[in-house]
């Protein structure tokens, strides 16, 4: 990905030199790292509910370390730079006014609005802060235990997440939100699975209009971002955990389907083609 002297986002709230303590709230890309390391998968999600217990870690960052994280940091924030100009490009184009969250670097635990979160939660959006929290540590995990390397798989992970605060600008969070009291479990997992897969849609999106309006892809890219959102399905989580799979359980699709929206997103660049809630084949 051509990332380098690109616009850094000012939104961004470093907390990496913070730490804090406690029980903390499941959620985020998605839940994948609590669901392996936890056998948890979708009870926590970006509504910052179900908390579990993750032990502390005060383990400091060597010199060569920590300047791999500032790096990974600098990416963030022009990643997140990337976001702003395209929704709000898109946003324009529809009479209205993106309104750009803050991403908040954390390491190892953070506070959030939706309560305290840890890094085995991975990257993760607070609707009620409206804030992106990202623990960079994740981009190893990304790589290593999830076999998706690259930057444009991290780049899209970040995209996911933005992706869930356009959901909240438009409306769409609320509702799916005001959902979780009328339904029962089983229900409310397709509509969960509907919001993370439209997520998925907006990344795709993203990708597209990035890519036409700053030529930002190299050779391989989508492959890494589609690689990516294979890697954190929720049948292969599953069957990687436990050995089986689910279905009534999902809460943010399978691999192929998280595919299969990432990349009509990229196909299309249109927003009006996501509407992940009226296709008949997620109900």
């Amino acid at each position: 990905m051509r990332w380098t002297g690109g616009r850094e986002s000012s939104n961004v709230d470093d907390r990496r030199g913070l730490s804090t303590g406690g029980v903390v709230a499941g959620g985020g890309i998605i839940a994948v790292i609590a669901f392996l390391l936890n056998m948890f998968l979708g009870g926590g999600t970006d509504d910052g509910s179900s908390p579990i217990q993750i032990p502390a870690q005060s383990q400091e960052m060597t010199a060569e370390e920590k300047a791999a994280d500032d790096e990974r940091a600098k990416f963030v924030k022009v990643v997140l730079g990337y976001t702003e100009d395209v929704w709000g490009e898109l946003f324009s184009q529809q009479g209205k006014q993106y309104q750009q969250p803050t991403l908040v670097l954390f390491r190892n635990r953070v506070q959030s609005a939706c309560g305290l979160a840890s890094s085995a939660s991975g990257p993760f959006y607070c609707p009620g802060d409206r804030e992106l929290y990202i623990d960079l540590s994740f981009y190893e995990e990304l790589s290593n235990r999830f076999k998706a390397p690259g930057d444009f798989a991290m780049a899209y992970v970040i995209a996911h997440e933005v992706g869930h605060h356009v959901q909240k600008l438009l409306g769409v969070a609320d509702k799916v939100a005001n959902l979780r009291q009328q339904l029962s479990e089983e229900e409310y997992n397709k509509y969960s699975v509907m919001m993370e897969l439209q997520a998925d849609f907006f990344a795709g999106v993203w990708a597209h209009h990035a890519q036409q309006m700053k030529n930002i892809l190299e050779e391989g890219d989508i492959n890494e971002a589609l690689n990516a959102a294979e890697s954190i399905g929720d049948d292969r989580l599953q069957k990687q955990s436990q050995g089986y799979v689910v279905p009534e359980s999902f809460t943010h699709g399978t691999s192929d389907q998280r595919y299969y929206w990432f990349k009509k997103g990229f196909d299309t660049g249109d927003i009006s083609q996501g509407d992940t809630f009226r296709d008949p084949s997620l109900k």
